[in-house]
């Protein structure tokens, strides 16, 4: 079943939007009577029937909807955009799919890249969940200097840092809380400052290990990502 977006549900006629009209009419080539789903981001699934299909306009019939309740934790993954961007949209891609509740692109000390896009990475993030058939959108937070994102974190969080440096880290299975809400900190290429490292620490965050391998920015968060969603049954 071919899935859309559309963030109101609550009425029985839904409008698809120009760019979704396209698609559907000219990509898709679907025709009226054809039975398709949408989400809205927000939990909600519904099925319909198509009855008006053009490249301009295509007017669908809710003929189901089923609300799905939002999980028991949250992930928030707040990681350092690479400067080949194409890679960390890849990793939001994957986390949409995967599941996580929030990204925020975090601007550190050695970060190569400060300046993101948020209307692509938004787009990249509503056709992941789509495809993945999941009916919650990620929050995209602004980018956001490290010690301003700490500075604002709420302290009934459990606040995890994968980094490089040398010191006592633990595997994240051993220091998760499964249940609990989390938000895992990922530097950039560079790794995070060591006074970096410190303000974690300050803040209450624990130093956790994703393994034996030196992993790139991307494949660390994913890493961290899925090991966090399989603690919790997810995977």
């Amino acid at each position: 079943m071919h899935i859309f977006f559309e963030e109101n549900l609550e009425n029985a006629l839904i409008e698809l939007s120009p760019e979704e009209s396209r698609h559907c009419a000219k990509v898709l080539r679907l025709k009226a009577g054809d039975v398709v789903g949408f989400v809205d981001g927000k939990g909600t699934f519904a099925q319909a029937e198509l009855m008006e299909v053009s490249p301009k306009s295509v007017s669908a019939t809710i003929t189901r909807r089923q609300l799905h309740a939002e999980r028991n934790f949250r992930i928030h993954m707040a990681v350092a955009p690479t400067k080949n961007i194409d890679r960390f949209e890849w990793f939001l891609e994957k986390a949409t799919e995967c599941g996580v509740e929030a990204i925020t692109p975090l601007i550190c000390a050695q970060s190569e890249r400060t300046v993101v896009k948020p209307d692509r990475l938004q787009k990249i993030m509503l056709a992941a969940m789509k495809q993945s058939q999941r009916t919650f959108l990620p929050l995209l937070h602004e980018a956001v200097r490290f010690r301003d994102f700490l500075a604002k974190l709420p302290a009934t969080d459990q606040l995890l840092i994968a980094h490089c440096d040398e010191g006592e880290k633990n595997p994240l299975r051993e220091v998760y809380q499964p249940g609990r809400n989390v938000v895992m900190l990922i530097g950039p290429e560079g790794d995070f400052q060591p006074q970096e490292v410190q303000w974690a620490l300050e803040k209450g965050g624990v130093p956790v290990s994703l393994g034996q391998a030196r992993l790139r920015t991307e494949t660390a968060a994913l890493v961290a990502c899925m090991q966090l969603n399989f603690l919790n049954g997810e995977l």
